[in-house]
């Protein structure tokens, strides 16, 4: 999943080798000084969390892999 927009990670709600659903919350992105809820876009596992609550973000910067 790569980032949508330039901004903030406040919060990762995910692991590395966590399953997920489609529509499940998994990252919260501020941008903007909105809140943006990053959901899962399939039925799929977490493989990598690349970034950690506080980074900064650019946009489309990979921000988790699935597969």
């Amino acid at each position: 999943l790569k980032a949508p927009m330039p901004g903030l990670v406040l919060n990762v709600l995910v692991t590395d080798g966590q399953p997920v659903s489609k529509g499940d919350s998994i990252l919260v992105l501020e941008a903007i000084k909105m809140e943006n809820i990053i959901k899962a876009p399939a039925d799929d596992t977490v493989k990598k969390v690349a970034v950690a609550k506080g980074d900064k973000v650019e946009k489309n910067q990979v921000m988790i892999t699935m597969g």
